[in-house]
């Protein structure tokens, strides 16, 4: 799938020509009006849309079959001349883990192999055995799940304690250190440690953001975006991890294992509410183990002894 890095005038008129929409329709789908796409295709390279609308691009670029990627490429090719924003697929860093479904709560994860990887501001080695973890954050979907087989409580935030559908693929928030500690105990899990996590995010070369260096706020729900509340953990494919996981920069900031100190535990990734210099996967937060927060959520890793026995 091709990606695209900043997403101009030019851009956009070859992605609304390669799905073979009117302006009208094409619009639609991104949640503008129709003068705002001519005013985009109008001024070309100088036509930059807002970052949430670079984020709804990227999205539904992502969405789109072969057939519009193909002609999409085409487009932005005519005449031999290479598109200025136009990473090919070869760029893009390589997936190198395995998905696999977790036995006990479902959820999708992700090998992540054992090795050395370059760690925090300095870019210290640091060697982590090999795991696996959570390729999306914990959802409301999965704690509905959790607080019907424990009878935990839902969130503060879910009128009636049932979960609004529109938000059910979106990372549950407002729970503790303490409550994403028995959701991974009960999954058979537990939370990451701060190096798992980090190297899960960033890869192994020392890279400052999962998708590179470069400070693209358009990959990732940060304050930057505008979007202003949380978002389906799928959305954001330009923004996966070298590993393939998702949102591990902005969306919410997630739970750790490692302690600062007592009763205190860290947090990575950042959210909807952090600028995108702070979702840097080698930054550090801590916060006391009771916080509840609308911006705060979790996800899970598991040991290979914890998953099931993988095909050779």
């Amino acid at each position: 799938m091709p990606l695209v890095t900043q997403w101009t005038g030019r851009e956009v008129k070859a992605l609304r020509e390669a799905a073979r929409l009117t302006l009208m329709e094409f619009a639609a789908k991104l949640g503008v009006s129709d003068r705002i796409v001519s005013r985009w295709e109008r001024d070309g390279f100088e036509g930059i849309p807002r970052m949430v609308n670079q984020a709804a691009l990227d999205t539904l670029l992502a969405t789109s079959d072969p057939d519009v990627h193909g002609r999409f490429i085409g487009l932005l090719s005519v005449n031999d001349v290479v598109p200025r924003q136009l990473i090919e697929p070869a760029d893009v860093p390589v997936v190198s883990g395995q998905y696999v479904k977790h036995p006990r709560d479902g959820k999708l994860m992700t090998q992540v192999p054992e090795g050395i990887f370059l760690s925090g501001d300095d870019d210290e080695p640091i060697w982590v055995d090999e795991f696996y973890i959570d390729t999306f954050p914990t959802t409301n979907a999965d704690w509905a799940r959790f607080c019907a087989a424990t009878g935990s409580r839902p969130p503060k935030h879910w009128e009636g304690g049932r979960c609004p559908k529109s938000l059910y693929d979106h990372p549950v928030v407002e729970v503790s250190w303490k409550d994403a500690t028995a959701y991974a105990e009960w999954a058979g899990k537990t939370l990451p440690t701060a190096e798992q996590w980090e190297k899960a995010a960033r890869g192994t070369t020392g890279a400052v953001y999962p998708w590179g260096n470069q400070k693209t706020a358009a990959k990732c729900n940060v304050r930057e975006t505008g979007i202003d509340r949380t978002t389906s953990v799928s959305r954001y494919h330009s923004g996966v991890s070298p590993y393939g996981v998702y949102d591990m920069v902005g969306n919410v900031w997630e739970w750790l294992s490692t302690p600062e100190t007592p009763g205190r535990y860290e947090l990575k990734g950042s959210a909807f509410t952090s600028p995108l210099f702070r979702g840097a996967p080698s930054s550090f937060n801590s916060a006391d183990d009771f916080m509840q927060d609308d911006d705060t959520g979790f996800r899970c890793v598991a040991s290979p002894d914890q998953m099931p026995a993988q095909e050779s």
